[in-house]
């Protein structure tokens, strides 16, 4: 009885979920991919046999697939653009040199490498059926134009060989990194681009992000026995290969000069994986939750870091999980590899054992692997979202109280006066800088959801993300859709700060105008310096040590934040119209009863100027 009452529950609370998702249908993909790598050559040749379902209610004549390392070619789309970055000096440092627009990780490294350290990837046939299919190279991206159409709410299986080489370590892949470690495996294999409720997102590599279908991976690969591989997923034959991911210590002997890892993921919409000889794991096992992995190159200087890193991660966990959903996967490592840190389904590539990287780089998987939102169109809602998530993990186990932002808003403060800001709606690939595009997607992304909390109350936004999680993971959200979510949680209607914040460039500047006494009453005047509206907070402090607390919200928001301190009283005012420059409040204490006005002493709101937010009185 108890385990069909059980069964009964269970099956009640998925369908509950399932209809609370919005209706948006997704393409679903399983791939199968076997692959050699030579360690002499560092060539890589491989085979995929994909089925790909096609739930849209769309006739496709033709798919696309990405060819990442096509990029890494002298004069390639990715070169050229880095090298014109190049050309623009943002300023002067302190030597009076020119600072220049460069990603420092791409610069010209692509312009000049030999031909036996370019990168490439080539399709020897795509074929369905049996049949092959016409191919047309688009430098990073496969144009494959179908002898049949796939009909809508269909299966087609598809077959890919393939050719690469594995290009020196530039931009997230290739070998022989900074730190020796000799595969960086990412963006290696032919993948299906995306088919959403926009059509086909067929972007180039240029420099940003990444979009891509979920599914499932069978990824077989084969090289040197020597090395060691971390990837994507649950390694499926540990007992044959050890290296730790066993109880044993050491591989089972073997006279083969190869071994072959299979690793298998279930619901990911990328695969990545890192080999070196050197390599050595530690492990953790979260309380009620995944396996962790630490791969990482042997060196007795570093390696009390990296248990540390191990330490700190495995109690990041649940601060991870109780803030912003939980994490239904078995595993994920942390693989020393690539040029930084870069996000990958259930692994992260990491240059070294920082900390900070490290939770930022496992946000991702709750804002672009579970959420997975279009990264090149809304870039901000995935790096933003997640430099917002890793700021608040850090600071609750750093044991910070208060506001743990400040690196965020310092970056955007920096973005504005540097004049360099564009729209954070700005396609990743297009913006005119580097520069701005960094602080856009990153520091103005995560401000968004701070001040989403001055705006509605921060328990009111943290309802939000939960809701957000809950309703559009693996959905691929996009803003529209994490607005709508927010309306609905707070009650407060949040269109014109979508607008007003991402769509453009008009910033906040608020400043205590003028107070007067009128009938035993103080009137305060408040005035809006700058472009964007805003509700706005006023503290007021009075001689004897008391306090009040003034929220004007702004009419737009057909609504206002609850009250969020509770000792203090706290009066709501009539909406401050956003047609009108000035606004005028009273309190009933008398004029020289006050030592002290501060518009929002919370700090959240981004107030470009906030010397003119505070007025101290000294009667």
């Amino acid at each position: 009885m108890i385990q069909r009452l059980t069964v009964a529950l269970f099956a009640v609370l998925f369908f509950t979920n399932a209809q609370a998702q919005p209706d948006r249908w997704q393409q679903r993909i399983s791939y199968n991919i076997e692959a050699s790598l030579d360690v002499q050559t560092n060539q890589l040749t491989g085979t995929e046999k994909i089925d790909y379902y096609n739930n849209s209610p769309d006739t496709l004549n033709r798919v696309f697939f990405h060819m990442y390392w096509n990029a890494f070619q002298p004069n390639s789309s990715m070169d050229v653009r880095s090298r014109e970055y190049g050309n623009i000096v943002l300023g002067k440092d302190r030597e009076g040199k020119d600072v220049r627009d460069w990603d420092r990780r791409v610069r010209d490294r692509i312009y000049n490498l030999k031909p036996d350290e370019v990168g490439f990837q080539k399709a020897v046939f795509v074929k369905v059926n049996g049949k092959n299919q016409q191919l047309k190279e688009h430098e990073t991206i496969l144009e494959v134009v179908l002898d049949r159409p796939i009909l809508p709410k269909s299966k087609t299986s598809f077959e890919v060989s393939f050719v690469a080489q594995v290009p020196l370590q530039i931009r997230r892949a290739g070998r022989d990194n900074e730190e020796g470690v000799r595969y960086s495996m990412s963006q290696w294999y032919p993948k299906m681009v995306e088919y959403d409720y926009q059509g086909w997102h067929a972007n180039p590599y240029i420099a940003r992000e990444f979009y891509g279908v979920w599914g499932d991976y069978n990824v077989k690969l084969t090289l040197d026995k020597s090395y060691m591989v971390a990837a994507t997923g649950t390694l499926a034959n540990a007992d044959q290969i050890g290296f730790g991911y066993t109880d044993a210590a050491v591989r089972p002997a073997s006279n083969a000069k190869t071994l072959t890892w299979n690793f298998v993921a279930q619901n990911v919409h990328d695969f990545a994986w890192a080999a070196d000889p050197t390599y050595t794991m530690i492990k953790r096992q979260v309380k009620n939750g995944p396996m962790l992995y630490i791969v990482h190159k042997k060196d007795q200087a570093q390696d009390h870091r990296w248990k540390l890193l191990a330490d700190t991660v495995e109690l990041a966990f649940p601060v991870m999980m109780k803030t912003f959903g939980p994490y239904p996967y078995k595993t994920y490592a942390f693989i020393q590899a690539g040029d930084g840190g870069m996000e990958y389904p259930l692994a992260t590539f990491v240059k070294g054992p920082g900390i900070g990287t490290a939770i930022h780089e496992w946000m991702h998987s709750w804002f672009q692997m579970m959420l997975g939102t279009n990264e090149s169109l809304h870039h901000w809602m995935d790096e933003g979202f997640t430099t917002y998530a890793s700021e608040r993990v850090l600071g609750e186990l750093r044991g910070k109280t208060g506001f743990v932002q400040e690196g965020s808003y310092n970056g955007y403060f920096r973005l504005v006066r540097s004049g360099l800001e564009e729209p954070a709606s700005t396609h990743a690939d297009h913006f005119n800088t580097n520069y701005a595009y960094s602080n856009a997607s990153y520091s103005k992304g995560a401000v968004f959801i701070t001040q989403l909390g001055y705006i509605v109350g921060d328990s009111v936004r943290d309802k939000i993300l939960l809701d957000y999680y809950w309703q559009w993971r693996f959905k691929h959200p996009n803003p529209n859709d994490f607005i709508r979510v927010a309306e609905k949680a707070s009650g407060i209607e949040l269109d014109w700060y979508k607008e007003y914040w991402i769509n453009s460039t008009k910033t906040i500047d608020y400043a205590l105008d003028s107070l007067w006494e009128e009938e035993g009453k103080t009137k305060i005047r408040i005035r809006r310096v700058k472009e964007m509206p805003m509700p706005i907070d006023v503290q007021l402090t009075f001689k004897d040590g008391s306090k009040e607390m003034h929220n004007i919200p702004l009419n737009l928001m057909y609504g206002a934040k609850p009250v969020e301190d509770k000792s203090i009283p706290t009066k709501v005012h009539t909406p401050w119209k956003w047609t009108h420059p000035t606004y005028v409040f009273e309190t009933n204490r008398k004029l020289f009863d006050l030592s002290e006005l501060h518009i929002d002493p919370s700090q959240r709101l981004a107030d470009v100027d906030r010397k003119n937010n505070v007025l101290k009185i000294q009667w």
